[in-house]
């Protein structure tokens, strides 16, 4: 029976792809604040900008590609059982090839009514005012906003509860709920982190190896670890 490797990517790993990471520096979002264009709040106030902010997402997506460290994890459901929980809302992963992916935060290419949440849409163009449901009610992203619950979040916790490998890829994990994750690991269960700024993390009971580099370098790292931990088994 294979092995579990349970991988937590955050919008580090999608930046090699060209994606820019929707924060900048003075943390705002392409310009926007990030209530403006992420919270219901913002959708309430002003919906025609949401929709804008984020077709623009959804165009810019089309434009890019998966690169290295998404094709790695994939390549690595040959030799594990690999299961990917992503704050990203892109679809690189998929494109990739990797089977088993959660999306914490949603998905770019869906949308959903707004009068039943469980009604939800593949879309890959642009969402526009007066494109409804077959109820009237109007679509929209099918993004989890500021303040609201993260419906992947339990089945997430389950995987990383089985894991016998995880990693950590592109993300600082210091958003929550998926900054508590590792918390559920298994005791002892090692714990790989890439990401350039790579520090230790607050999980106390599992061996962490940090991995101080971009995603495309430090995926060939983890895969060679891996694959050695497999051989000694």
């Amino acid at each position: 029976m294979k092995k579990k490797l349970v991988v937590l990517t955050g919008a580090g790993i999608s930046a090699e792809s060209g994606i820019k990471t929707f924060r900048d520096s003075d943390g705002l979002w392409e310009g926007h604040d990030v209530m403006e264009v992420a919270s219901p709040e913002g959708w309430a106030k002003n919906p025609a900008l949401v929709l804008d902010f984020y077709n623009q997402r959804r165009r810019q997506l089309h434009e890019v590609a998966p690169n290295l460290a998404h094709q790695i994890l994939a390549d690595l459901e040959q030799d594990f059982e690999v299961q990917i929980v992503t704050q990203n809302v892109d679809d690189l992963h998929e494109r990739a090839g990797s089977q088993n992916i959660l999306h914490l935060h949603g998905e770019l290419l869906k949308v959903r009514s707004t009068g039943d949440a469980s009604f939800v849409l593949d879309w890959s163009g642009d969402l526009l005012l007066g494109d409804c449901d077959f109820n009237g009610n109007q679509l929209r992203p099918h993004i989890v906003w500021f303040g609201e619950a993260v419906p992947a979040l339990e089945a997430a916790i389950d995987w990383v509860e089985q894991a016998d490998y995880i990693a950590i890829i592109g993300t600082s994990l210091q958003v929550y709920p998926a900054a508590g994750l590792t918390d559920f690991a298994p005791k002892n269960v090692p714990i790989f982190y890439i990401d350039p700024k790579a520090t230790s993390i607050s999980n106390r009971r599992n061996p962490l190896t940090c991995i101080a580099m971009k995603a495309t370098e430090g995926i060939l790292v983890l895969q060679q670890k891996l694959l050695e931990l497999e051989k000694k088994n």
